[in-house]
């Protein structure tokens, strides 16, 4: 048997075993939330700056953009700009591969894939340690609440002319916030390509893991997604993405476009 062949066929067949251990994945759940309670997600960079996500997010993260090839990733939510640095990283990644390819020099500041990051409120030592980042040129920062009309307008404009676009929601968790960004920004999302929507875990999480948050079983990103799915038939959940990862915050949250 072709051994690459193999490798993919035994990979599927571990993968679909995940899905039938129960126990395995009741494990995975209260790793989850136990790792919660101790700020584990907080423990991580990605090329120098803080990324508050799990590194399977992370992991999942890369795979989709490598994957998918977007020319413009749009993410609502920047924190420390970890996740933004993240996304720019594969794609100056393509950049280089495709330009080796092609047998031509590569101009990093001659690239047009982009990331524009929307945040509320840009933290000023966040946003000097972010535009001082080696790949800061591939940023675009806005500032401003992700569901403001003036913010939506915003990102339109300067997502005017990208082909291929890929979105993570990662800001506010409730489920009117995260409603209406799905409904401002899921639409930018080109066929084929995901919106990712974070922290859609906290419907399946105790109530008292947020004690200090607007969000909560019952209000959440994950009922927000399900009640955008409703009335989008274009978007269906990617589970093979989460059933692979088994501990992720994205849960139900890997929305491929499909139409």
């Amino acid at each position: 048997m072709d051994p690459v062949k193999q490798f993919a066929d035994e990979r599927k067949e571990r993968l679909a075993s995940f899905a039938q251990d129960g126990e395995f994945r009741a494990l995975s759940q209260r790793w989850l939330e136990a790792s919660m309670r101790k700020k584990y997600v907080y423990n991580f960079d990605w090329l120098g700056r803080p990324i508050i996500q799990y590194p399977q997010d992370m992991w999942a993260v890369q795979e989709l953009i490598w994957t998918v090839k977007p020319d413009l990733v749009i993410e609502t939510g920047i924190a420390h700009g970890g996740s933004l640095i993240l996304s720019a990283s594969v794609l100056a990644m393509l950049d280089y591969c495709e330009a080796m390819e092609k047998g031509v020099s590569l101009d990093p500041r001659a690239t047009r894939r982009r990331v524009i990051g929307i945040d509320i409120d840009i933290r000023e030592h966040n946003r000097k340690a972010i535009e001082a980042h080696p790949l800061a040129p591939m940023l675009t920062l806005i500032q401003g609440s992700s569901i403001a009309p003036e913010t939506v307008t915003k990102v339109k404009d300067a997502a005017r002319g990208y082909q291929k676009v890929m979105v993570f929601l990662d800001s506010m968790h409730t489920h009117a916030h995260v409603l209406e960004e799905l409904k401002a920004y899921a639409p930018m999302t080109s066929k084929g390509s995901y919106c990712v929507v974070f922290d859609s875990f906290v419907e399946d999480m105790p109530a008292d893991l947020f004690p200090d948050r607007p969000w909560s079983p019952g209000d959440n990103p994950k009922t927000a997604l399900h009640e955008y799915l409703k009335t989008h038939p274009e978007f269906a959940i990617d589970k093979s993405i989460e059933g692979k990862l088994l501990v992720s915050v994205c849960a139900d949250g890997f929305l491929k476009r499909v139409g």
